[in-house]
């Protein structure tokens, strides 16, 4: 109990991204087909268009990786009190967010570059909070 109450915002925020990227990753597992199509349909007119299947992949590879560590991290956070594996996750939580900032960026998406901009606040400040 002393870890969880020691590290409540840290593991708020783990929850936060946990589902977050859950989410994201099934959803892009179970929606290929209609994720790719509305994505290069989104790149159509940028430097990126040729390249949407294996940015849809690393993007959900990304996600996804990031979820489990911030998974474990959780666990290991909450009863064994150690972080490191959170912060690995927070920091591949924030690597995947920019990866998406800079695709909203690139189709000039720019409510879709705000709307990651709010989730990235979160996860760099939980990498503030589990920095040793």
């Amino acid at each position: 109990m002393e870890n969880i109450l020691n590290n409540a915002a840290a593991i708020l925020i783990l929850l936060f991204l946990i589902i977050t990227f859950f989410q994201s990753g099934i959803d892009k597992i179970i929606d290929w087909k209609g994720n790719l199509g509305w994505l290069q349909g989104h790149f159509m007119d940028t430097p990126l268009k040729g390249l949407v299947p294996f940015l849809l992949a690393t993007i959900l590879l990304a996600e996804m990786i990031a979820a489990v560590l911030c998974t474990v991290g959780l666990y290991q956070l909450i009863f064994i009190g150690e972080g490191t594996i959170a912060l690995y996750g927070a920091i591949l939580s924030c690597i995947a967010l920019l990866m998406l900032l800079f695709g909203q960026r690139i189709a000039k998406d720019y409510d879709g570059a705000r709307t990651i901009a709010i989730y990235f606040i979160p996860a760099v400040f939980l990498v503030f909070l589990l920095q040793p």
